[in-house]
């Protein structure tokens, strides 16, 4: 005997959610479109009655009604490393908050797929798109004025640069670790970097370094600097390099904590002690920097701060965008602060 099954309910809609949060259809509709505009206990009841129903929003309506289909999209230059991670969510967390999807595409640090990425998302509708630093091509600024598609640069803050910026200042946040260096009474450094050409945030920072020997009377060439990619290995090639080259080195400043902790591993292999021989410094602060041993000297970037400043900064964008109206300003600059611990003292003797 075949077995007969109950026809598949039809799904639930607007007036469903609407009869049994007991609200109007209007207020269902603001707590999906505008949550900030409803009191936070008739939410909880709409929302409730929407996770109860398994009600599904119809976006594609909700879109043209709204002129935006509140999708985000967001193109980092890797997934490999950490330094994205903590940002990228805290970014994504506020952007849920007010009913916006993220789309993640990484770029490999290669502009061409970067900008084909970048045509990708707004072909696909996302009202906004969320940058990582400023250097790359002018006709990609034009496609997005073009398309009325708002950007917001973060990792970066450049307040007279095209795009508006939600980030750090990569420059002064290293000449103040590079600083605290020299005041401990180091002269001989030498620098771990990324790749500065198509990487504002790196090549601002080994300026930063240089801009603290110049402080002090130095002459800014005397910093060695060893370019690289973020990767783990490298560093630690590029510290063999530096110690091999220059051994009477006492101190290596490293572009960003992984690179800091591929050197701290090959200083172990050679048989130098950090940081009694070889002070060895980091940037971003990361988890890494403070399990690693000795524990990493670094910048501390507040990501989360960052990533949900930049949701907020982006949403009004996108909003004024809809409406055409003029963007808002929303630039901001947020502060870094030197972490000391057990990786830098003074130079040996």
């Amino acid at each position: 005997m075949v077995k007969k099954h109950a026809p598949p309910r039809s799904a639930p809609t607007l007036s469903d959610v609407a009869q049994e949060a007991g609200v109007s259809t209007a207020t269902v509709s603001r707590c999906l479109n505008s949550p900030e505009r409803v009191v936070e206990s008739t939410r909880q009841r709409v929302m409730a009655a929407v996770e109860r129903l398994e009600y599904t929003p119809n976006f594609a309506a909700r879109a043209m009604v709204a002129k935006r289909s509140y999708t985000i999209g967001a193109i980092i230059p890797t997934m490999e490393n950490a330094i994205f991670a903590r940002g990228l969510q805290a970014f994504q967390d506020a952007l849920s908050d007010q009913g916006y999807t993220l789309l993640v595409s990484s770029s490999a640090y290669r502009p061409e797929l970067e900008a084909a990425q970048i045509r990708t998302l707004v072909a696909r509708g996302a009202d906004g798109l969320l940058l990582i630093g400023h250097d790359r091509d002018e006709g990609i600024y034009d496609y997005l004025a073009q398309h009325r598609v708002p950007a917001l640069v973060a990792w970066s803050y450049a307040p007279d640069a095209r795009s508006p910026s939600v980030g750090f200042d990569n420059r002064s946040a290293m000449a103040e670790l590079a600083q605290h260096v020299l005041d401990l009474g180091h002269r001989r450094i030498a620098m771990i970097s990324g790749f500065a050409a198509g990487n504002d945030r790196a090549r601002s920072r080994v300026l930063g370094a240089r801009d603290a020997f110049i402080a002090n009377g130095l002459d800014p060439e005397a910093l060695r600097v060893v370019e690289t990619s973020y990767d783990f290995e490298k560093g630690a090639r590029a510290f063999e390099e530096i110690v091999t080259q220059q051994p009477d080195v006492t101190a290596v400043i490293c572009g960003n904590d992984v690179l800091a902790a591929g050197a701290l591993q090959e200083a172990r292999r050679l048989g130098i002690a950090i940081p009694e021989q070889i002070s060895v410094t980091g940037f971003d602060d990361i988890e890494l920097a403070a399990v690693v041993s000795p524990a990493l000297t670094t910048v501390h970037v507040p990501h989360r701060e960052m990533g949900r400043q930049a949701a907020h900064a982006l949403i009004a964008m996108v909003a004024a965008a809809s409406q055409q109206a003029a963007l808002p300003d929303v630039s901001q600059c947020i502060s870094t602060k030197v972490v000391s611990r057990a990786s830098l003292s003074p130079p040996p003797g």
